[in-house]
């Protein structure tokens, strides 16, 4: 997995939903979940399993948590790590990124509105 600065994360994953929308090799899968800096688990300790957990969320680590974003298409996949001094100006550009590429929806029914729609102006021309 390539780990990617937050542009340079965008503009590739533009192109995955390019490749996507035109080679059908499949769809673009996105997680997103929560980064403390650890790569690997860290061992349990007795203050741990006693049933004392730390909901700071730092677990003994400086600063913040950040958020780590994750992209699959096809083979290939990449990554980013947002900061959270960076994570209004990126959520901003993901999501211009997302309402250009989810173009292929599909449309929602409205079957149940219909029928509720009769229900509503029965009742209305009685009240008349």
């Amino acid at each position: 997995m390539t780990l990617l600065d937050n542009d340079h994360f965008l503009t590739e994953l533009g192109k995955m939903f390019q490749r996507s929308r035109m080679g059908g090799a499949g769809s673009v899968s996105i997680t997103m979940k929560r980064y403390d800096g650890h790569t690997k688990p860290r061992a349990r300790t007795e203050s741990t399993s006693s049933g004392s957990h730390n909901l700071s969320g730092g677990g003994g680590s400086s600063g913040e948590p950040k958020c780590l974003l994750r992209v699959k298409h096809g083979s290939k996949k990449i990554s980013t790590v947002i900061n959270p001094k960076d994570v209004n100006k990126f959520q901003l550009a993901y999501a211009n990124l997302l309402k250009l590429n989810m173009d292929n929806l599909k449309k929602r029914e409205r079957k149940a509105e219909k029928e509720s729609k009769p229900k509503s102006s029965r009742s209305s021309n009685k009240a008349q």
